[in-house]
């Protein structure tokens, strides 16, 4: 299912304003200063994750899949995931693969499951890594059909599935989106 126009920009609005709404507390302040943002409920505030989640997927999706790629002609699973951290998240780091992710973050039961989490498969005696999404599906390179997003409840993904795990820099990172390039792009013409 390709991520249309009007999803990106009613993402982007959807953050402006609840950016515009917000009420600062003490607390508030301070996750500020260390750049974790909460919601009123005092949980992380997740949908800068899932913007620039959504906002990669958009940029990605139907890369092909090229073992040990890392560029928009040709992506592998952990090529994908560090392009995003990097990219998005920026988050300063090395080329990593699918068995150095897997002793990233701390790891979490899959019922726990939050946007930006990642999820380990075990296929054919390999381990294949994608980002968790939204409403049960994540984010990933897949071999066969290169950038995608799939359901964790199908039954194929469900029978190899590893485990996930949470990087807690990836939480209140400088997140960037394409816009905020593109902008960059615009202005220096002026």
């Amino acid at each position: 299912m390709p991520y249309s126009t009007s999803f990106r920009v009613f993402t982007v609005l959807a953050l402006m304003t609840l950016a515009g709404c917000s009420s600062h507390t003490a607390d508030e302040a301070k996750h500020r200063a260390t750049g974790e943002t909460t919601s009123q409920a005092g949980e992380p505030d997740l949908i800068p994750v899932i913007a620039a989640l959504h906002d990669q997927m958009y940029s990605w999706e139907g890369t092909p899949y090229q073992w040990g790629g890392t560029e928009l002609s040709g992506v592998d699973c952990s090529g994908f995931v560090w392009r995003t951290l990097r990219d998005r998240f920026n988050l300063p780091m090395k080329r990593v693969t699918t068995s150095q992710l897997i002793h990233m973050g701390t790891r979490i039961q899959p019922e726990h499951l939050q946007p930006g989490d990642l999820v380990f498969f075990r296929v054919n005696r390999q381990m294949h890594v994608g980002f968790y999404d939204t409403d049960r599906y994540f984010l990933h390179a897949s071999a066969s059909r290169g950038v995608m997003r799939s359901s964790l409840d199908n039954v194929y993904w469900k029978s190899v599935f590893l485990e996930a795990r949470r990087l807690p820099k990836e939480r209140g990172a400088q997140i960037s989106l394409n816009y905020d390039q593109q902008d960059k792009d615009v202005l220096a013409k002026n």
